[in-house]
């Protein structure tokens, strides 16, 4: 399936980038589908690109399905960047078209090498699409965007690799301020329980042990057994507190709650993480590090870690 998967992603390339094709000038439009691959090239491209996200915060990418609107966008788009490795499933057919007309569309994720990527066994072949959670591997994304917008703007080359320089420091920070916070909390207590599988490079970039009650996609629906499990989990592990996401239905979560409730064990909500969309739109909790530092203030302090109330930068404001 995921050799499938790689020929089309590499046929749709061959299609986006004929070596004939003219070159964009500055001044264009570039449509970017979830929060953090807009905010990502936002931060890249500075003023020689309007960027035009489409999926704003509280949004689902998994179950997201372009409007009429949407598709006039990426139609009067010059570029259209987006996550891939099936995170935007039910985008495909929008941004096939969109490749076989003419435009340049490039997937962030799979502009990456293989190594950054994670292939756990229950996602049966595919490749696990949420590459942002560690914000190490997010930087070479942030890099691949830079090499693309260069390709599309030579002029521009110098603006945005200076624009590329600060934001990777940015990034840099970000994850030495990640790792201090989420070290500080207890070896025992180093398990992330969240409502999906949307945390694994996190998992693999910080040393937790993540636990999702759905898996890959918030299209699959956890069953009885699933969740008899994790109570089983928290009660063994003497685990005190789980997480509610931004864009998912906290419904197993409180069920999670009840089971262990009724076997004596108490649980809270830790609260309530950024994972497939950022926070609104204007807010430090709306552009990719704020999600970050938001995500990873509240582990630290809801596991029993030592985290500043106002994160990494003093500006957390949703906690």
């Amino acid at each position: 399936m995921r050799n499938v998967i790689l020929s089309l992603v590499a046929a749709l390339f061959l299609v986006v980038t004929p070596h004939t094709e003219a070159q964009a000038e500055p001044g264009y439009t570039i449509v970017a589908t979830t929060g953090m691959v807009a905010d990502t090239v936002r931060q890249i491209a500075g003023d020689r690109a309007e960027v035009i996200g489409l999926m704003g915060s509280g949004v689902d990418p998994h179950l997201y399905k372009p409007t009429r609107s949407d598709i006039m966008k990426i139609r009067k788009a010059d570029v259209i960047f987006y996550n891939g490795l099936l995170l935007e499933g039910k985008m495909t057919d929008a941004l096939i078209s969109a490749a076989t007309s003419g435009k340049k569309v490039f997937a962030v994720t799979e502009l990456l090498d293989e190594g950054y990527l994670l292939e756990p066994e229950e996602f049966e072949g595919l490749y696990d699409p949420h590459v942002w959670m560690d914000p190490d591997a997010w930087s070479h994304a942030a890099a691949a965007v830079r090499d693309k917008l260069i390709e599309i703007d030579p002029e521009g080359e110098v603006a945005y690799e200076n624009n590329y320089e600060r934001y990777s420091k940015d990034l840099e920070s970000l994850n030495d301020y990640a790792k201090s916070v989420l070290k500080s909390v207890p070896e025992q207590q180093r398990v992330l329980v969240t409502a999906h599988d949307a945390f694994n490079y996190f998992g693999r970039c910080f040393g937790y042990e993540v636990v999702g009650i759905q898996g890959i996609s918030t299209e699959s629906e956890a069953g009885v057994r699933d969740i008899e499990k994790l109570v089983d989990l928290l009660v063994e592990r003497e685990i005190g507190a789980v997480f509610v996401e931004s864009t998912v239905s906290e419904r197993n979560i409180n069920a999670l709650i009840a089971g262990a409730k009724s076997r004596g064990h108490d649980v809270v909500i830790g609260g309530e993480l950024y994972s497939d969309a950022m926070g609104d739109e204007g807010t430090y909790e709306g552009t990719y590090i704020g999600m970050i530092d938001h995500n990873v203030t509240t582990i630290s302090r809801a596991l029993g870690g030592e985290a500043p109330v106002d994160g990494l930068n003093g500006k957390l404001t949703h906690r």
